[in-house]
């Protein structure tokens, strides 16, 4: 029976649980490093550029390699220790955002593309190692408090990042906000090198070849095993819908350059868009980290109610974006963006606790990998198209009003799918 998903379970799988509890550390140290750089990142390129394509541009650099890179990954993630992965991807990180400090002009700004490629690249191999290994380190009853954790984790993780990377990057400057990010991910591989754990994928004497990586056999398997059973083939689509709602990385820095300014002394009168990035931002962390947490108790880790729960996820993101396409102050527009982004982060959840349960744990790598380069596939093509029409002359309250009305189409397609499950798996 699953456990309930309340504070004292989250309490008890940290207490008890050695392997998981320095995974959390881990997730906890670089992804609150992560957001910090990500302010010092966007608040630069608007800064040298003025465009919101640069926005755009970065947004498709860190999330379109992982579609390109995630078949790889999946099979690199099926064949050898996902720990290794997870310590060698940190370690790459650290090193790519040192580079980033050589960054100073206009004439220097190239430098940050190739990196925030290179970056994306290793995440794109830790997150599916990082989503594959939890049900080898927690027990089947408590996967679905041990995910909801991580999701509310990364949640608190986005609201302090960013709140805390806008008011650092305006006080302390960006290189010390590099810098930071790179000691986090080399702090995030030594909890990971301590955690102790079987890997059963990795113990069945089947080693990783390279011609495996180019003759694309393993992924066909992957994909076969995935149309085999429609359930897992429909769940592995519902984070692509999540991808609709991409534009939001345009949006949002956006926003809060030109429509809700925000500045603090000793700056005076000058305006700096990364603390309104921060705020709006914030926003995101704020509803992604209350919403899983809200939903997460009704559903008590029942696949059924998980099910529709995320129908009720697209419609609260859809609600939420429309809202802020007509918000008249930040506040507003903060509560806006709260809203849909507890549906989303609800998303999030529900459809990486279904897919666990519907994946064997030789396949879980590929599965996870394909998950993510749907999704990031339509966050590029819409971010892409945010900062397009945006630069040439559509309001961004109006292209947020565009985004929830987008919404609509996955919650529809979700809803439809859910008839899959009235028979038995093919």
């Amino acid at each position: 029976m699953p456990s309930a998903v309340s504070l004292s379970a989250y309490a008890l799988i940290l207490r008890t649980n050695r392997n998981f509890r320095r995974l959390w550390y881990a997730q906890m140290i670089s992804e609150i490093g992560d957001w910090f750089y990500t302010v010092a990142v966007y608040g630069l390129l608007l800064e040298l550029t003025g465009k919101a394509q640069s926005i755009a541009a970065a947004i498709i650099l860190q999330v379109l390699p992982q579609a390109i890179f995630g078949p790889v990954a999946g099979v690199v993630n099926d064949r050898i220790s996902r720990r290794r992965v997870m310590i060698g991807a940190d370690l790459a990180r650290a090193a790519i955002v040192l580079g980033m400090l050589l960054a100073r002009t206009r004439g220097t700004v190239w430098i940050i593309y190739p990196l925030l490629f290179l970056e994306t690249v290793m995440w794109g191999f830790f997150e599916p190692a990082r989503s594959a290994v939890i049900p080898n380190i927690v027990p089947e009853k408590d996967i679905g408090a041990a995910n909801t954790l991580s999701s509310t984790t990364w949640s608190f993780n986005f609201a302090v990042g960013f709140a805390l990377g806008g008011v650092a990057a305006y006080f302390l400057g960006r290189d010390f906000v590099f810098v930071l990010n790179a000691l986090s991910f080399l702090a995030s591989a030594n909890f990971i090198r301590r955690m102790k754990f079987e890997e059963p994928h990795a113990e069945t004497g089947i080693s990783l070849r390279a011609g495996e990586l180019l003759n694309f056999t393993p992924m066909r398997e992957g994909l076969s095993y995935i149309r085999r059973d429609p359930r897992l083939a429909a769940t592995v689509f519902v984070k692509c819908g999540l991808g609709f709602m991409g534009s939001n990385w345009v949006i949002l820095p956006i926003l809060g350059e030109r429509v809700f300014p925000v500045g603090l002394p000793p700056a005076g009168e000058r305006h700096d868009p990364s603390l309104a990035m921060s705020v709006l931002m914030g926003a995101r962390g704020v509803g992604a980290l209350l919403g899983p947490f809200l939903s997460g108790a009704w559903a008590a880790g029942r696949p059924e109610r998980q099910r529709i729960g995320i129908v009720f996820g697209y419609l609260a993101a859809a609600a939420g974006y429309v809202a802020l396409g007509s918000a008249p102050n930040t506040w507003v527009a903060f509560a806006a963006v709260a809203f849909a982004h507890g549906g989303g982060s609800t998303i999030w959840v529900f459809s990486t606790t279904l897919l666990q349960g519907l994946t064997e744990d030789k396949y879980r790598g590929r599965v996870f990998s394909a998950e993510l380069g749907l999704m990031m596939m339509a966050i590029s093509a819409t971010s892409y198209l945010a900062g397009f029409c945006i630069d040439i002359g559509v309001s961004p309250k109006t292209f947020a009003a565009w985004t929830g009305v987008s919404m609509l189409i996955p919650a529809i397609a979700w809803t439809l799918a859910l008839g899959r499950w009235k028979g038995p798996p093919r």
